[in-house]
């Protein structure tokens, strides 16, 4: 903790081509399967999940968003998310690596040349990652030093930190998000090994324990025009850049939300001890119990369909990107992010309303799910999302541009 971040370098293997949405869904699920294993193990010892995150790499799920036109498939925003909650539901700490990634991908696709399209997706294919760090000024950004661009001859010189950059520890690229001389947000790709960037492991959070957070830090860090995403412009404009993230956001909570619901049972089912009050001869038999895992179980499946719905209302805006399109899949974005933020803090709490008080012990680590649940969900809060969709309706005013 609190050391400077140094990624060894690796002779990477051309990741796996992935040919269909079908595809990749396995692959998820098979992945998940083997980061599962040792998940509890890494959150008690805070063990950084590096072997793990190169599986992800040569998985070929990093390239999925890909645009057809670019070597990807070009994937439904639905099945994007329901990908990173199969992983979530194994380890929503790495289950960030590819939200992260996925919201820079779709700022490329928005705002880069079609050189710099080609460049980054055939990189996002052959298995780099690319994290993002963002300037904030004014109160949400009181925490942190502003990031400011200045230019310099045919290029440009950025300084400034960013607390807690997602996932930033893993990356290959890093997506620098920074008000330039104007205060107008510019966008820039550059290398994590660019002379002059400092990546600190200091993330101290309880939950979310090994996803790769970290504060990045520039030192008057040069770099050419070409690393400038040439239509930053764009992002004055209305996109579903910051919608593909909170949907993919919202992926993990309910990865979260599935996975405490499966503890919830295998505990309940290999700790047999019904309340004596209700009579049962058995916990699975206690009608209180049954009745709340299946109350969990459906709020669990109307969130997931809120996420397919939202998917699709992104893909629409995608392939014309009209204002309306635009605020319609910010708005169910919204609904399904406070919907599964709400269902993964309810099961996790449930599951040890149910389980009761042998399900505290820190050796079982059944904590971590309601420490992931409730880091995860403090970051763009559902209280916020309930403000903006009610004010479109009551007010007119509509969201923030994104």
């Amino acid at each position: 903790m609190g050391t400077v971040s140094q990624l060894h370098e690796r002779v990477r293997q051309p990741a796996h081509r992935i040919q269909s949405e079908e595809e990749a869904l396995d692959i998820a699920r098979s992945l998940a399967a083997a980061f599962a294993q040792q998940a509890s193990d890494r959150d008690i010892n805070r063990v950084l999940p590096y072997d793990e995150i190169e599986m992800l790499s040569q998985s070929g799920l990093l390239g999925i968003s890909v645009p057809s036109e670019h070597g990807g498939i070009d994937i439904s925003n639905s099945v994007l998310t329901e990908v990173v909650a199969v992983l979530a539901e194994a380890d929503p700490s790495i289950a960030q690596i590819p939200q992260a990634h996925f919201h820079v991908l779709e700022a490329v696709r928005i705002g880069g040349s079609e050189e710099q399209k080609a460049s980054h997706f055939e990189r996002a294919i052959i298995g780099d990652r690319f994290s993002g760090m963002f300037s904030q000024t004014g109160a949400n950004g009181a925490d942190q030093d502003d990031l400011r661009l200045t230019q310099e001859g045919l290029g440009y010189r950025a300084n400034g930190r960013s607390l807690h950059s997602a996932s930033i520890l893993f990356s290959d690229w890093i997506a620098v998000f920074v008000r330039d001389e104007r205060d107008d947000v510019a966008v820039s790709v550059i290398s994590r090994n660019t002379d002059g960037i400092q990546i600190i492991d200091d993330w101290d959070g309880f939950g979310q324990r090994t996803s790769g957070n970290g504060t990045a830090i520039l030192h008057n860090v040069y770099f050419n025009a070409d690393a400038l995403l040439v239509h930053s412009d764009r992002f004055k404009q209305r996109t579903v850049i910051d919608s593909v993230d909170r949907l993919t956001h919202a992926g993990i909570n309910l990865g979260i939300a599935r996975s405490a619901l499966a503890a919830t049972i295998d505990f309940i089912r290999s700790h047999n001890n019904p309340w004596a009050e209700n009579g049962a001869k058995s916990a699975v038999s206690d009608p209180v119990i049954v009745a709340r895992i299946g109350e969990v179980a459906v709020r669990i499946e109307a969130a997931t369909a809120m996420v397919e719905r939202a998917g699709g209302k992104i893909d629409a805006a995608q392939i014309n990107l009209t204002e309306d399109h635009v605020i319609d899949a910010a708005l169910s974005v919204a609904a399904a992010q406070t919907t599964t933020a709400e269902i993964a803090m309810e099961t996790a709490n449930t599951l040890f309303d149910l389980a009761g008080a042998s399900a505290a012990r820190i050796g079982l680590n059944l904590d971590r799910h309601w420490r992931n649940a409730r880091i995860h969900t403090l970051h763009d809060p559902a209280r916020r999302k309930y403000a903006i969709v009610g004010n479109y309706h009551l007010n007119g005013i509509k969201p923030t541009r994104e």
